[in-house]
């Protein structure tokens, strides 16, 4: 049970902290932290989530993480459901909290945007559809090698959230031009 709230409160504070930077902080004229402070953002959450939670969830915060550790055989098939289960609640209650702080602002308009991202109009690029996939596809691949790589037993101990982290942020960053 502690691995599911685990992976409930990371996941909060991942959907929190990344879509919250983008949401109340990054479009400030001359204050904001822009797009790369909302990779960092994201980053800086996982790599706090990964020493914080790490070593009672193994920290996933996300279902493709999940999926890609158990089809990887690092995470039996019993708790994948439940890992998800708990990454989809905490990511919505966060969503949920992150409504109530915005929507207290004047002139707030959840159609204007509220940390959504996209393609074609949507895409500060310009990139379609088929550009936004393949990112993704690309992006959680890369993802998932950092992150095997980095918790494989013959990696440096103690280290993995580091490069996890910063690799979500290379990884926002990288995504933040075809689809933020």
């Amino acid at each position: 049970m502690k691995q599911y709230v685990a992976e409930f409160f990371g996941t909060f504070w991942l959907v929190l902290g990344g879509c919250g930077s983008a949401v109340l902080a990054a479009a400030f004229p001359d204050v904001g932290i822009g797009l790369m402070g909302v990779s960092f953002a994201f980053g800086l959450t996982v790599l706090t989530m990964a020493y914080a939670i790490g070593h009672i969830s193994g920290c996933h915060l996300n279902p493709a993480v999940s999926i890609g550790l158990w089809a990887g055989g690092r995470f039996p098939a019993n708790k994948l459901l439940f890992y998800i289960v708990a990454q989809v609640v905490g990511a919505i209650v966060a969503g949920g909290v992150l409504y109530l702080i915005a929507s207290g602002k004047a002139g707030f308009d959840v159609i204007a945007g509220f940390a959504s991202n996209g393609y074609g109009e949507h895409s500060p690029g310009g990139y379609s559809l088929n550009s936004a996939l393949i990112t993704e596809v690309v992006m959680t691949m890369m993802f998932l090698i950092i992150i095997l790589g980095a918790t494989d037993t013959r990696a440096p101990q103690g280290f993995a959230p580091i490069a996890i982290g910063l690799g979500l942020t290379l990884i926002g960053e990288f995504n933040s031009e075809v689809q933020f």
